[in-house]
């Protein structure tokens, strides 16, 4: 079939379309970016509740005493990097998470201050690279949690529990509390915007006088809906 027989074939053709439809098939798009604008205008949730800031945590753990003593020297103390809520802070020195094959190993960054119990909190994609089980936990419910090897510059630990993958939460003053109209350990549901956006359901409110406002996710979590550190969230 020639080009010039496609041609004719094709302009009857849309002569018989336009005859059906009034037209209506061959009126260009009124907005071509009106998907896109669609996707990223705010929702409903967004447009009625309070904004409250996102963390995205990465990968990284929490020393006791003994444990900074043998991973960096006896009487070491954790370099201050970045300041983070609650009183807590990141700190520039960070470790090496070994998984079942000496193969599988991950950097993490400590932060501080010091605590009683060492805690490792990775993402459940963390946990299956490294060939462990780590349990969806609170942070501090570490018992009976997943065994770890950790490394530093000065030696290494095995932890027979005290990896886990954490569960997503929500640190509020108690004044912030007041404000959302809710209370310590009650379970919310949350909405995100953005293309990706949607509803994360099961989110744990922790309140507490040290707390500024915000919610902590993981990565897989972030990746997931496409949120970023500063991104808002809005309960639902």
């Amino acid at each position: 079939m020639n080009e010039r027989l496609i041609r004719d074939i094709t302009t009857k053709v849309l002569r018989e379309i336009t005859k059906q439809t009034g037209g209506a098939n061959t009126q260009p798009l009124q907005n071509p970016n009106a998907y896109q604008a669609n996707m990223a205008s705010p929702t409903l949730c967004e447009n009625n509740a309070l904004p409250i800031p996102i963390g995205v945590s990465a990968r990284h753990l929490h020393l006791c005493r003994k444990h900074m003593d043998i991973l960096f020297g006896t009487g070491s103390q954790l370099t201050f990097y970045k300041e983070l809520m609650g009183g807590q802070f990141a700190a520039a020195e960070t470790i090496t998470i070994v998984g079942r094959s000496p193969d599988t190993i991950l950097k993490a960054r400590v932060l501080g201050p010091l605590r009683d119990a060492t805690q490792v909190e990775i993402s459940a994609t963390d946990a299956r690279a490294l060939g462990i089980s780590a349990p969806l936990r609170d942070s501090g419910n570490v018992s009976g949690s997943a065994g770890i090897t950790i490394v530093g510059p000065n030696g290494a630990i095995y932890l027979d529990e005290g990896c886990i993958v954490a569960r997503r939460h929500i640190h509020m003053s108690p004044a912030d509390a007041v404000q959302f109209n809710v209370n310590d350990k009650d379970i919310v549901n949350v909405c995100v915007g953005g293309q990706r956006g949607g509803t994360i359901s099961n989110v744990l409110v922790r309140v507490d006088a040290s707390f500024t406002l915000e919610m902590h996710i993981d990565t897989d979590e972030a990746n997931a809906l496409g949120i970023t550190t500063g991104d808002l969230a809005h309960l639902s």
